[in-house]
């Protein structure tokens, strides 16, 4: 039975974040048929991270009051809709809309799914359990780009119609094969809703966990700059469309599956996560350097896929150092890092798409800077911290 209801999960996951995968090579040409700029396709993005930022939190705790089961039920039908509505628009407040219920529905997805393995697991076996949760996701990440690419050759909406109904087949999956993990006697009688706190965010940075928050927002930002604008970027500078552009994402979620299933832990236990973050800043400079140099589409494939490498590093190797340095709750910093995260998926798409729309090569020459400058001050940082331990 617990193998039946982690399969339907799966599939739930796997749906989800292939209906998001989907809209990433599309969106580009679906802004520029409509008149929009880089700006839009930016804003759109950030649209997705705000509400995911501010009402994960919210549906999480509403599941525990009413169950898991009608939250992913809500997830699915939500995110469905909100597919079937980007297939429609014809103006670009339509893709607005559409996205922020994208983001507000599919949220409520993923931390009930996580709850319901807490339920439904026991303690020793709830580390595989939510790794399985992971690779759901990893999957549909993979293989959205992909389908949305080649979906696109037919039409531009075509790949948002047949997300929709893979949502609605899930939807009818969840409501008739999944049972409630969540029993009437352990819900809630009133559910705590917080939303997005930023108090005391600021303050963490002046903790020993402050190194590992910066490298992880760098991380996350550096990764939304290039993911935001390069669909239009591969649009203007070399004139691929949606089935060029879906293969690259596919590549790059690839390389993310890559990194940070085989290589990081290995690496992190020869070399110490201070020093892979440094490598990987001063790799990921590099790999911005090579795209901005690249004019073909094997030199371009090269230099994005080095450049996603080294970013994968980054976040796996960031977490683990504010896990081993953490002096709270390994929950509540896990929490603030998931904070830092967010304010990286806003910023990055925002910050990209404005300055594409002053020159195309900006967004991927200020991630050279960003990186490089960061890379020093790694350097700077690490000079101090050992300095202050010979002095004690």
């Amino acid at each position: 039975m617990k193998n039946k209801n982690m399969l339907i999960l799966i599939i739930s996951l796997i749906v989800v974040m292939m209906g998001y995968g989907i809209a990433m090579p599309v969106l580009p040409f679906y802004i520029d048929n409509l008149g929009g700029r880089g700006i839009h396709y930016g804003l759109l993005i950030a649209c997705y991270g705000i509400m995911q930022l501010i009402f994960a939190p919210v549906w999480g705790s509403l599941s525990d009051k009413i169950g898991r089961k009608p939250l992913l039920l809500l997830g699915m039908v939500g995110l469905g809709t909100a597919m079937a509505f980007f297939a429609i628009s014809t103006q670009l407040w339509m893709l607005y809309a559409a996205q922020l219920v994208s983001g507000v529905m599919s949220s409520a997805a993923l931390p009930s799914a996580q709850a319901y393995v807490a339920d439904i697991t026991s303690k020793e076996d709830r580390g595989g359990a939510m790794g399985k949760i992971g690779g759901a996701i990893g999957i549909g990440v993979v293989l959205g780009p992909g389908i949305g690419g080649l979906l696109a050759s037919m039409s531009l909406n075509t790949p948002f119609f047949v997300a929709s109904a893979f949502c609605l087949l899930t939807f009818l999956i969840i409501l008739i094969g999944l049972p409630e993990s969540l029993s009437a006697d352990k819900r809630v009688a009133k559910a705590e809703i917080k939303f997005m706190q930023l108090k005391g965010i600021w303050q963490m940075l002046f903790t020993p966990i402050g190194f590992g928050l910066v490298a992880v927002f760098i991380a996350i930002f550096g990764q939304t700059i290039f993911s935001s604008v390069f669909g239009l970027y591969a649009l203007a500078r070399f004139n691929y469309g949606p089935e060029q552009v879906g293969t690259f994402l596919m590549v790059m979620a690839f390389m993310y599956a890559l990194a940070q299933g085989l290589i990081v832990g290995p690496l992190t236990k020869k070399l110490g996560e201070e020093r892979v973050i440094s490598l990987a800043f001063i790799g990921c400079s590099v790999g911005f350097a090579l795209i901005l140099v690249s004019k073909t589409f094997i030199t371009l494939m090269f230099s994005m896929s080095f450049f996603i490498l080294l970013n994968s590093l980054l976040k796996p190797s960031a977490l683990a150092y504010i896990s081993r340095h953490a002096e709270g709750s390994q929950g509540q910093s896990m929490g603030i890092a998931e904070s830092y995260m967010s304010l990286g998926r806003i910023a990055g798409p925002l910050w990209a798409g404005t300055i594409f729309d002053i020159n195309l090569l900006f967004p991927f020459a200020s991630g050279v800077l960003v990186f490089l400058v960061t890379f020093i001050a790694t350097l700077g940082y690490k000079k101090t911290k050992l300095c202050q331990n010979e002095a004690a």
